[in-house]
């Protein structure tokens, strides 16, 4: 039987060096082949309609049209699974958000130039990102390979179908970020001026003083310690006002209802449609995980809190919980949840990554358990692997309200999701648009399970497992 033709790239760099360094760390893997390379995002669009690849990696910063741009064009013309390579300045961190949301399939930071551990691990990690994204069920660019590897899907978008001359195949048009069905594309800044509006009335991310310091958590001090955390997490807690300045209704921090989440692959963009569309008066704390690098959770955050009713914040140490608030774990750290006598707050921690992940899912999910008191409602969505499921299976067993999946027909990678499902702990399965509203009936104390109203809701509970 002969082998499979390899999947075919396209490598976008204005540096010709960078062009040779990624061409061979993709061409090492013989599953691969680069068949063609551009400097600029004009010379990329040429040839991806060119050769309609399988994949592309792409710079963000390149002359006459940057990587945004150019990825924006890619995904309305000629949707093809794209990398971004980023650098970590503030303005890249920005740029990579906007292009994980704009269609981009995951992304990569630049390697150093001259660490040769560094340009290994990046080849590694490509290698790895390529292998997944060549798989996603696209339209007009089915699955090749090994059949043992599962299928994964890119969203369905609400525009009908329509031939692309150029490309050779049929297409979806993509709505902007954020867009829900029905809205017109050019909706997100009317969407974000009413977020601004709405939010005047949400609480801060900021709490009050604690009464009682914090339980120090090696490596790092709580905010009542006054001790400053490095990283990803330092940077946010430096870009908030004192406390006294903004401080949250108290009635805030008197909840009795908590929502977590857990996302990888995909999920930047999963994120802004779920948590855009919660509601201003969300009266529960939102706890997320996202897999991403220090640097990268802020500026989610802050895109996220632009176009939000809700307050969104990167997550900072021992600061108090709030209802209305949604906290993002910051990379690097994993994220916890802590109670002491005042109430609940946020623990971050530099302990050992879980499956090869810090932040993990699986940890947040965990420090949930204790806290039966609390209506937990807990989310897993698109994503590579596993985690997760291990705290999905033990929040199920103690007893939490909501088990959810994002259905496999919405996730970029169904891989998280699966597993959790897999595992009989998912008791329902909802496709990316109708979580938020689920989640909000939920908090409200409404069940949708069985309310006839059309949701594509299913329960999964396996009546051999007791959990």
């Amino acid at each position: 039987m002969a082998p499979a033709d390899p999947y075919r790239v396209v490598v976008v760099d204005d540096s010709a060096f960078m062009r040779k360094v990624i061409t061979d760390l993709i061409e090492a893997d013989g599953q691969f082949t680069v068949v063609a390379t551009a400097t600029t995002g004009v010379e990329a669009l040429a040839e991806i309609r060119r050769h309609r690849p399988d994949a592309v990696t792409l710079d963000l910063e390149m002359p006459e049209m940057n990587g945004l741009e150019a990825l924006r064009l890619i995904m309305k013309e000629c949707p093809t699974p794209v990398i971004m390579f980023s650098g970590i300045s503030e303005q890249n961190t920005r740029d990579t958000i906007q292009a994980l949301q704009s269609g981009a399939f995951d992304f990569i930071r630049k390697p150093t130039l001259g660490a040769s551990r560094d340009i290994h691990l990046t080849g590694r990690q490509l290698l790895e990102k390529l292998r997944t994204a060549v798989m996603a069920r696209r339209p007009g660019l089915p699955p090749r390979g090994s059949a043992a590897a599962p299928p994964v899907r890119q969203r369905p978008q609400p525009a009908p179908l329509s031939p692309d001359a150029k490309c050779g195949r049929a297409v979806k048009e993509k709505p902007e970020p954020g867009a829900a069905a029905g809205r017109q594309p050019n909706a997100g800044s009317e969407e974000k001026a009413a977020a601004v509006r709405r939010k005047a009335a949400a609480p801060s991310a900021n709490p009050p003083s604690a009464a009682a310091p914090v339980k120090p958590v090696k490596p790092v001090k709580p905010a009542a310690a006054a001790a400053p955390l490095t990283g990803a997490a330092g940077a946010a807690g430096a870009a908030r006002p004192p406390a006294a300045v903004r401080r949250p209704d108290e009635a805030a921090y008197r909840f009795r209802d908590i929502v977590a989440i857990g996302t990888s692959t995909g999920g930047p963009r999963a994120l802004h449609e779920v948590v855009t569309a919660l509601p201003a008066d969300l009266a529960a704390p939102v706890l997320v995980v996202q897999h991403m690098p220090p640097r990268f959770t802020l500026s989610l955050a802050e895109r996220l809190d632009a176009f939000s009713a809700l307050k969104v914040t990167e997550a900072r140490q021992g600061e108090r919980v709030a209802a209305g608030v949604v906290y993002i774990a910051p990379g690097g750290f994993h994220l916890e949840l802590g109670r002491d006598a005042d109430g609940y707050f946020i623990r971050l921690t530099d302990a050992h990554p879980r499956s090869g992940h810090r932040p993990s899912v699986d940890v947040l999910f965990e420090s949930l358990v204790p806290y039966t008191e609390l209506r937990r409602h807990a989310v897993i969505m698109t994503g590579m692997g596993s985690d997760g499921t291990k705290g999905m299976i033990a929040l199920a067993k103690s007893g939490a309200v909501s088990t959810i999946a994002e259905a496999e027909e919405t996730c970029v990678v169904f891989g998280m999701p699966r597993a959790a499902i897999e595992s009989g702990s998912v008791r329902t399965v909802l496709p990316l648009h109708r979580i938020a509203g689920h989640l909000a009936d939920a908090v409200r104390g409404r069940d949708r399970d069985g309310a006839g109203d059309g949701d594509v809701l299913r329960n999964i509970g396996n009546p051999e497992r007791n959990i």
